[in-house]
This record gives structure tokens, sequence and C-alpha cells, in this order.
């Protein structure tokens, strides 16, 4: 086995979610509890969070079972009683999902979704839900950066490689494509997801030719309607040069050379004098792809000089959130049956009860989030959690891709402009308590005392 799928994803979880849930078990403790997944604080690089990995999320729910081969496996363990193996043989999550819907921006304390099930189906759910949910808002918030430095131009998800294992790789294709990427290199997402896919070619195919000139040539031949050339493995402005003289030949073949890649060197001072080369030999539709080692920090400054580049594709610090690459997602009981839990560990309180949170916009920008109970009336406030399961089933068919980009796009244009910025962020988002919370958690508080 070396793959996780439908059948063996309900293993795919820490252990000590299923000694509680044997211990809840044995005690008949199956009431209703909800729990909140939520970012207990953004990264210090981070203004904004984009939400991501829903659908992965309830794909989970609404499959979740534990097979034959599952149960024989825990057997093994000499952890488990057989009539708790028993009862995960006819497991089924039943529950019901509220959820911040993908693309949407989102801060720190508040639910991206919120879970409400038997309490051992709500438990066994954490660590796959924390995994989905956390890893791909975490990429997608790194997209997001990335398509505010980009502006106008486009960036490729060249990540696959160096992302931290096969199923971040898919993950990551698809939450950099919501958040604002324009294709992937990901064949697989492409498959998966319907995400355009694109890329060019290696080092190693150039050096695998006689000479430079004969892997250009054979490239735009073999593929030429995507023939964007390689044109840094000896020289860059060489290999340009190179590329306009082969340019007559080609399009005496019909064939006309796309663009180029640039994926070494001072690439600001490259793209200008490989662009005055293309210009002068007549390719000024020929655009320029820059890579190699890129980050929404150094895109901003190529972007800032107005460097002469259509696109980037952009790797390791998308694919794996170089500056911020984790961001330590929580999922905590903040109810059972019908009562308000609350934690009270030293920076790691918890607000208690079923919430909403409604965000307030003043002339298309966001200008705070309230968090509230759910039956709490905040006035002029758009509440963002949506109920998207019931009874362990989807409520509707999945949003598009193309939906959850407008949405991202949407999003980040009615961020505040500071928060924008890929500059740490000069003020707080203000994210406040509705008075009934701030009630409740005062209450507690007093009680806990």
């Amino acid at each position: 086995m070396n793959w996780v799928t439908d059948e063996n994803s309900a293993l795919l979880t820490d252990l000590y979610e299923l000694t509680m849930s044997a211990g809840y078990f044995k005690r008949g403790m199956h009431e209703e509890a909800t729990f909140d997944l939520f970012v207990r604080e953004l990264p210090d690089s981070r203004n904004f969070l984009i939400a991501c990995g829903l659908e992965q999320a309830l794909d989970y729910l609404q499959s979740l079972h534990f097979t034959s081969e599952s149960i024989n496996y825990l057997g093994t363990l000499g952890l488990f009683e057989d009539d708790f193996l028993d009862y995960l043989g006819n497991f089924r999550f039943t529950g019901e999902v509220w959820a911040m819907p993908e693309g949407e921006a989102v801060f720190a304390r508040e639910p991206l979704l919120r879970v409400t099930a038997p309490l051992i189906e709500a438990q066994i759910a954490e660590s796959f839900l924390l995994n989905c949910v956390g890893f791909q808002t975490m990429i997608a918030s790194k997209a997001a950066r990335i398509a505010l430095a980009t502006r106008d131009r486009e960036f490729i998800d060249f990540s696959l490689r160096r992302d931290h294992g096969a199923d971040a790789g898919l993950k990551a294709a698809r939450a950099a494509y919501i958040a604002g990427a324009s294709a992937t290199s990901n064949v697989l997402a492409g498959q998966a997801f319907g995400i355009p896919v694109n890329g060019t070619m290696a080092h190693s195919y150039i050096m695998a030719f006689e000479d430079e000139v004969a892997a250009f040539k054979a490239f735009a031949e073999d593929f030429p309607h995507v023939a964007t050339l390689l044109i840094d493995t000896f020289d860059a402005e060489e290999g340009a040069r190179r590329v306009v003289r082969l340019a007559g030949d080609l399009h005496r073949e019909g064939i006309r050379i796309r663009g180029v890649r640039i994926d070494s060197g001072e690439l600001g001072e490259l793209s200008r004098s490989v662009r005055k080369i293309l210009d002068d030999g007549g390719l000024t539709d020929a655009g320029i792809v820059l890579s190699g080692d890129l980050d929404e920090y150094r895109i901003e400054e190529l972007v800032g000089k107005d460097t002469p580049v259509k696109a980037f594709g952009v790797g390791t610090q998308l694919g794996t959130s170089g500056d911020a690459p984790s961001l330590g997602g929580v999922y905590k009981l903040v109810a059972e049956n019908g009562r308000a839990k609350i934690k009270l560990s030293t920076g790691k309180a918890t607000l208690p009860g079923l919430k909403q949170v409604f965000r307030h916009i003043d002339n298309g920008c966001y200008s705070g989030d309230v968090i509230a109970l759910v039956d709490e009336d905040v006035p002029g406030g758009r509440p963002l959690l949506e109920p998207v399961m019931q009874h362990g089933k989807r409520i509707d068919e999945p949003e598009s891709l193309d939906i959850l980009r407008k949405r991202c796009v949407k999003t980040l244009a009615a961020l505040p402009a500071d928060l924008r910025s890929l500059e740490p962020r000069g003020s707080f988002y203000p994210v406040e308590e509705a008075p009934r919370l701030r009630d409740l958690v005062r209450r507690m508080l007093s009680e806990e005392r």
C-alpha cells in the first residue's frame, strides 16, 4: 500500500483520536459535540489567510468508513476491545458542517469549519481535517500574496518536485490555482481538478542534443503551439540570439516561437537585454517567463521595476510556503450536549459555544469582523459561515474552481490596502467578540475559578 484512498483514509489519523474514541465508546459518551477548526494566530508574515481545502474535507467526511482490513490492523495493536472494533465496522459520519467558503479571506480565531456530530464521529475526523484544511489554506494564502505581487502578470505553479509529498503536490496545485495561479506544471492535478497545465523544458533537454539550436528546433517542431524555449543553459543572451536566428527558419515551416524562459542569473537585467534582442529580431510577441527560486518579494521587486516579463514560474517557495510553512491550526471542542465548553490553557484559550462570523463592509472594503454566538444579532454584518453538510451528506454540489477563483479575486480587492501589502501588517484587522459571546466567556471564566 503506497497511497491514501477512500478505503484507508480512516486510518490517516493520530492514534489518540482512536484511543479517546474507544474511551468515549466504553462509557457510552455519544452525545452531540461541536468542534471549531481555526488558526490561533496569523504568522508574522501574513496579514490574512485564504480559506481552502473544504471540498476534500467534505469528500473525506462523506466517505469516511473503516474497512475490514483497517479493523483487522487495529485489532493487532492490542489496544481496542472487540465491541469498539465492531462499532467501527459500521461507522459513518452523520453530522453537520458549517464552513467558510473557499477563496474567502479569514483571520485569526475565526472558524474555518464548525463540525457538529456525535462525539466519537467529530473526534475521529480531527487529524485529517486539520491536515487537509490547514495545508491548503496555508498554500492558498501564499499564492494570494504572489498574485498580489504579480499584478497583471501571470504565475504558474512549478512546485511539485519540491512539495512535501505526492498528496501535497496535488493539493498545493489546487490551492494555488484558487488563489490566482494561471496554471500548474502538475499533470495529475490537471486531470484531477481541471486546472490548465503548462511547462517548457529542462536544461537536460538542451544538453541532450548536439547543440542548443538543435534542441530549440526540435522542441519547436514537436510542440509548435506551445514553443517556449529555455535559453539560459549556457548563456541567456546568446541563447536569445540563437532563438532569433532560428525564428526565420521556423516561420517558413509555419511555426511561431511563443516565448523564452530564463531560470538563472540576474533576472531583471537579463530580461531587459533579452527583450531587446527579441524585439530587434522581430520577435516582439514572444513573451519572457522567469523562474528560479522566486517568491512574492522578488516578484514584487521585478514588477515594481517594470521588468518586461509575461509570467513567473514559482516552485519551492509556493509549494512549501517557505516563509510561513505552518499555520498552527487547531480543532477544539466548543460545545457538548447543548452546553458551551471552554479551554483556559495559557496562550491557548478558546471561545466557547456555537458561533458565526460576521463581516462588515464599507464602500466595498472590509472594515472588521465580529465573532458572535449563532443566535446573536450583529447589525450590518454579513455572515460568513455557511451550511455545507447535513446528516453526513453534502448539501450542494461542489463549487467550480472558477467560482472559487473569482471569490478570491473579489476578497483580495476588498481587503484594506495595508493588508494587501507584502510588508508585516502595520495595524491589525479588527476581529471583535460580540457582547453576548464576551458575556459567556466572562461567566465561564468565573465559574472555572
